[in-house]
């Protein structure tokens, strides 16, 4: 399975190996818009700013989006800016800025373009004018081990106030890469590079495959000059007409199937039926309107064994749809409280007898789950997230032990679905839907029937152990254990 394949069908045909370096710009190449925005925008918001400081760094923001040409004054203000913060403390603003915005901003076609290239063994870098704060979250997000980006001067662990220079901008990108390569015992004739900026045609013109994406106005006239393909991602930023229409007919479409569980649960006198219904026709049609094409991998699983416990790995709102297409009947959920005050969501949420708990009160969500063994036993299953929450982007995070003690207090299997990429349909942070095919593996009912309460921490790992696998998030110890086995 290879996302956006018509995107890396060029790299899985490249010769494989680390010789061969893809060097990745950040801003407006991996992710849409600026990253040092939402910087600023998060430090103007906790008051980390001045208004003096706020206001020249508001109008270099300004002149930067227009000329791209005044970065290391840019750079030089912002730096003053932090002079006696601890850098620690920016480490934590930086992923928090993930956390709410970037995460949110990342293409998914430069997600795939990063997978296709680590998946041929190529060594992949984040070469970008920002600083490691902006740069280092997303690049674990997307398992790249090498970022060169610019640097603040830090003393006793607080900033100075200055840039380090020389700065990594325009022709520093080139002197960073020719380094890389060359400690490499490789060149720049074997390298991709990827970005948007004018700036950065001083390595573009010297680098083996140059790959401009989302250029900008002067990037595209020189790469139509010089032949080189272009590509432009429209996947993120503000949506478009048909994104705003498509959404609101989604959310209407959960509204329109919740309605009709009244009138056949009426006629037809039961409530599990008028549901199912509800969950299949919104399932279908919610997607079909979204523009969502569900690809799935091991479909019988589904249905194999039934009651079960579905595992899922929560990347995104669209989770919810994404599962009832699949699942379609016979299954209930468990959702935080806050999903019970929904004046929407919340009654229909309690009609499919979903399981309110509060995730904050150990005692309390362990006395709400109760009923739902007993559910599992009388032939209902249950779809639960094992992270307990939703993901900034698309690694998988912590499982926790609740489900894994639900199944085998109720004698039934795992059934794990893993699904690849929901958050190009609906990031987190994210209203908007956008259209585009999901990949899903359904995995081979597990067995609980010889689990117990001594080995549940060895049955929680190696169940996530294979969500890792099938995503492709292992670690390389993990990947040869696996080979070892």
């Amino acid at each position: 399975m290879k996302l956006y394949e018509k995107v890396t069908r060029e790299i899985y045909r490249s010769p494989k190996g680390a010789k061969t370096v893809a060097f990745f710009d950040l801003d407006g190449t991996l992710i849409s818009g600026f990253s040092i925005t939402s910087l600023f925008r998060e430090r103007l918001t906790s008051y980390h700013l001045n208004i003096f400081d706020a206001a020249e760094q508001l109008f270099d923001l300004a002149n930067h989006a227009v000329s791209g040409s005044n970065f290391p004054m840019l750079l030089d203000h912002a730096a003053s800016t932090l002079k006696g913060i601890a850098e620690n403390d920016f480490i934590e603003l930086g992923n928090a800025v993930f956390e709410k915005h970037t995460a949110a901003d990342i293409y998914p076609e430069s997600r795939a373009l990063v997978r296709a290239h680590l998946d041929m063994g190529h060594t992949v870098v984040v070469l970008t004018s920002a600083t490691i704060y902006q740069a280092l979250p997303i690049a674990k997000e997307l398992g790249i081990d090498n970022v060169l980006c610019n640097k603040l001067a830090v003393e006793a662990g607080v900033f100075t106030g200055d840039a380090v220079k020389p700065l990594c901008f325009a022709k520093g990108k080139l002197s960073e890469a020719l380094k890389f390569v060359e400690a490499r015992d490789t060149s720049l004739e074997e390298c991709f590079f990827y970005s948007d900026g004018f700036e950065d045609l001083p390595l573009m013109e010297e680098i083996g495959y140059p790959r401009p994406l989302n250029p900008d106005y002067r990037l595209s006239q020189a790469a139509r000059e010089r032949g080189w393909p272009i590509r432009e991602f429209v996947s993120r930023g503000l949506p478009g007409f048909k994104e705003v229409v498509r959404t609101g007919l989604a959310y209407g479409a959960f509204m329109s199937a919740a309605v009709s569980i009244v009138p056949t649960w009426l006629l037809n006198r039961s409530r599990r039926d008028a549901v199912n219904l509800a969950v299949t026709t919104w399932g279908e049609f919610g997607s079909a309107l979204a523009g969502i094409k569900i690809r799935v991998k091991g479909e019988e699983n589904l249905w194999a064994r039934r009651p079960a416990i579905f595992l899922f790995n929560h990347q995104s709102a669209a989770d919810v749809l994404i599962m009832s297409n699949l699942l379609r009947r016979d299954f209930t959920a468990i959702a935080k409280k806050e999903i019970a005050g929904n004046p929407l969501v919340g009654p229909v949420f309690r009609v499919a007898d979903a399981v309110f708990v509060d995730r904050g009160n150990h005692e309390k969500a362990l006395e709400a789950v109760k009923p739902v063994v007993e559910s599992l036993r009388e032939g209902l299953s249950l779809a639960i997230a094992p992270e307990g929450t939703r993901s900034a982007g698309n690694r998988l995070g912590k499982f926790k032990k609740g489900p894994f003690h639900i199944a085998m207090q109720a004698g039934v299997p795992i059934v794990p679905i893993v699904i690849h990429n929901a958050t190009d349909v609906l990031p987190k942070g994210a209203f908007f839907l956008r259209p585009a095919e999901v990949y899903v593996d359904v995995l081979k009912p597990i067995s609980t029937a010889k689990w117990s309460a001594a080995t549940i921490d060895q049955h929680v790992d190696e169940v996530r152990q294979l969500f890792l696998h099938t995503l492709g998030q292992e670690s390389t110890e993990s990947k040869r254990l696996r080979s070892v086995k």
